[in-house]
């Protein structure tokens, strides 16, 4: 893989302002979310941007890359750099993966988001996490991401069989990974929905994957289209399965692929995790949208790291630049989850707005990088980070 230059993205940009071109999208999140506020319709909006109780641990887990910086080493010949990392026996050409987001097939104009964000994937080289409340079916997303490799993310429902169904396909369709999410067998206390009564699966969307199962099909007196309101009753009593650690043996037995588990904040659930057979930690407090009062997922970091140092350490929540990327790999963490950030870039402007996102997130991280003097992950993740007084 030929080393490439993020940061040469800056150039392209004031190289067109000369012929009086500017971007059509913003490159920094204050004006993206300013602008996708506009852009998406209210309740999707609230959906995307809000988060638990009064967002206190979504505040703490942007505002925590704040306390943390980045020491500049000089001489190290930072002309090229490499961004490239190894991942689930691949070499990825950067390290960033784009988080699930259960509505982001509604936040795009066609609502087909899903579609979408793997098309961009595709023309960007960087992996795509795929929901399982999605508006299209897990094959149909697979296929757009070419030979980018898409991981699945799973929502256990109680329904064991269902359960495989849904790793079955994800198999077949192609799928790298699967990424089992531990923190949302119930939703949170999210008051900006509560106080429109907004909940999109309950009016039937983004369940693409499970109205295309064949298991969830069989337990309907009648098709979908026929009884809507029944189907997505089912779901409801379906949704949602408390995992214990007991339930790492059938899932560790049920599929080849990689397994991540997504929401382990303390390091002997890591330990422990990775002594059941899971291939991967994803250092996660779903973005504050959970559970409200905890601590930042940054603040945990480097405890979870230093807890299973041979295994790869993914992180998300409180991602808002290039920086911030830069700050947890720094930290130790593997690859960086970009979430909101993609989707309001999604509503802006469809896959060209996605791609435009990534590249200006990866050109701050590989500029930050060049200045710094680390020309690779390895080197800025020895350094670490010191605190900021």
């Amino acid at each position: 893989m030929v080393t490439q230059n993020f940061g040469d993205f800056q150039n392209e940009i004031y190289l067109a302002g000369l012929g009086g071109i500017t971007p059509k999208f913003p490159v920094d999140f204050a004006a993206l979310e300013k602008k996708a506020e506009e852009a998406m319709s209210p309740s999707v909006w609230s959906y995307v941007a809000g988060g638990c109780g009064d967002e206190l641990t979504q505040r703490n887990n942007a505002e925590a890359f704040h306390r943390y910086g980045i020491v500049p080493r000089m001489f190290n010949g930072t002309a090229k750099r490499d961004l490239g990392i190894e991942l689930f026996g691949k070499r990825l050409p950067s390290p960033v993966f784009l988080c699930p987001i259960g509505v982001v097939g509604l936040c795009s104009s066609d609502n087909h988001g899903d579609l979408l964000v793997a098309e961009a994937a595709a023309k960007t080289g960087v992996p795509m996490m795929a929901s399982t409340l999605s508006q299209d079916p897990m094959e149909v997303v697979a296929q757009k991401l070419g030979d980018t490799p898409g991981y699945f993310q799973l929502y256990t429902p109680k329904d064991r069989d269902l359960a495989l169904s849904f790793i079955s396909r994800a198999e077949t369709a192609g799928f790298q990974a699967l990424v089992v999410t531990l923190d949302t067998w119930v939703t949170g206390w999210r008051p900006r929905d509560l106080n429109v009564a907004n909940f999109p699966q309950l009016r039937g969307l983004c369940l693409a994957n499970y109205f295309s199962d064949p298991n969830f099909l069989k337990r309907l007196k009648k098709p979908v289209q026929e009884d809507p309101a029944a189907a997505i009753y089912e779901w409801v009593n379906i949704f949602g399965n408390i995992m214990a650690w007991e339930d790492l043996k059938w899932l560790r037995e049920a599929t080849r692929l990689p397994i991540v588990l997504k929401g382990i904040c303390h390091p002997d659930d890591a330990r422990r995790a990775v002594d059941y057979g899971i291939n991967a930690i994803q250092c996660s407090n779903h973005g504050g949208r959970q559970a409200n009062g905890g601590l930042s997922a940054l603040s945990v970091l480097e405890d979870i790291v230093a807890a299973v140092p041979d295994t790869p350490v993914l992180f998300d929540s409180g991602v808002r630049s290039g920086t911030d990327v830069a700050k947890a790999l720094a930290m130790g963490a593997t690859s960086v989850g970009i979430g909101r950030s993609y989707a309001y870039a999604l509503a802006l402007g469809g896959a060209e707005g996605v791609v435009h996102h990534l590249r200006s997130m990866l050109a701050e991280t590989d500029l930050l990088m060049a200045v710094n003097g680390y020309p690779a992950i390895a080197d800025l993740r020895r350094e670490g980070v010191r605190p900021v007084r």
